[in-house]
């Protein structure tokens, strides 16, 4: 069976690295994988992509074709996706492997908001695709950044409708005391309102009772491009999802 693994956050939440750490595990368990770059504004990437997009174009092509800005060609480039679907596709085939593992553009409403995301999630087959959502662990850190980053990974799920695993990235940065607060927010959203409440975020309380009430409050899995820590537990939840036997729409709501 063919598992696409899309890795997918916010600017900076360390998704390339990520990328090139699970690659190395998998690479240790000697299970076959290909990797994907999706980022042709990536001016460097430290893993040997078996298929890259800045192969068939990049920011700076993009920007002198079009007379466009970074930004306008970003845009562009998060759309012309849909235009390499069929290589990908073959390249993909051809490999084999068991694992894809698929490193998305920095800012994430590139890959979640674009039609061209949603295109390619389905021509690779949705059915066989998670989602590894990292969140970032300094904006983490705070109960409104907290929860401005679970509205963001939960609108990921509305958007590409696959399951998700998410990840608190960086892990290693932060101090014990730090990651257990935030494993206790994930896993006991009560300990989150009151802080909430404390702070008299009153638009924050409504978005946490949504949030709550659809089932997104989920244990956060701890991790590390660094020091490997967390990527066993995550290989273990994607193998939760499809060799358990367990229900898809609780796995996805």
């Amino acid at each position: 069976m063919q598992i696409n693994v899309y890795f997918v956050g916010t600017a900076g939440s360390g998704k390339t690295f990520f990328t090139k750490a699970f690659a190395e595990w998998l690479d240790l368990k000697k299970l076959d994988y290909m990797i994907i770059n999706l980022d042709p504004g990536a001016e460097y990437v430290p893993y040997s992509a078996d298929f890259d997009v800045r192969e068939y174009y990049t920011l700076e092509d993009i920007m002198h074709r079009y007379k466009v800005g970074p930004n306008g060609a970003q845009i562009i480039g998060a759309d012309m996706i849909a235009t390499i679907i069929d290589e990908l596709k073959y390249e993909i085939e051809y490999s084999n492997s068991e694992y894809i593992l698929i490193d998305t553009p920095g800012q994430m409403e590139l890959f979640t908001l674009r039609e061209s995301s949603r295109m390619l999630v389905n021509s690779l087959g949705a059915k066989n695709s998670v989602m590894v959502f990292l969140f970032d662990p300094i904006v983490s850190k705070t109960p409104n950044g907290y929860l401005s980053l679970l509205f963001m990974s939960s609108s990921a799920v509305f958007r590409l409708e696959m399951p998700q695993i998410p990840v608190l990235a960086k892990s290693d940065i932060l101090s014990d005391q730090e990651i257990e607060m935030i494993k206790n927010w994930s896993s006991n959203p009560d300990s989150l309102l009151s802080e909430l409440v404390f702070e008299r975020k009153t638009l924050s309380s409504e978005l946490f009772a949504v949030l709550k009430e659809v089932g997104f409050f989920r244990p956060l899995i701890p991790a590390s491009a660094i020091t490997g820590a967390g990527i066993e537990d995550v290989y273990d939840g994607i193998q939760e999802i499809f060799y358990s036997g367990e229900d898809l729409e609780r796995i996805l709501f």
